[in-house]
């Protein structure tokens, strides 16, 4: 059997995914984890352990000296948090 011919696309566009056709998939399911985060952190508990969080990670800074792994490490908690902070904003907000 003969394989359908490759499309050629120029530069880099073979990396771009196209965009969904519809809306987003877990807010149209339902599923949007954002409103589970702000109720999670809504409370005193919550504001504390975000403050401990952000003390670990987006307030710490690694001296000149740190290995690359470790500044890697850290910017990948910095990432985690980061997210974090941005699903209890959109769950906040609606």
């Amino acid at each position: 059997m003969a394989e359908p011919p490759m499309v050629e696309r120029a530069g880099w566009d073979w990396l771009e995914t196209p965009p969904p056709a519809g809306p987003i998939p877990a807010a149209a399911a339902g599923t949007d984890p954002a409103p589970s985060f702000a109720r999670c952190f809504a409370g005193g508990d919550g504001a504390r352990v975000l403050a401990v969080l952000r003390a670990m990670t987006l307030d710490r800074a690694l001296g000149p000296d740190a290995p690359e792994a470790a500044l890697r490490h850290l910017e990948g908690q910095r990432q985690l948090v980061a997210t974090i902070l941005a699903l209890i904003a959109r769950g906040r907000a609606g």
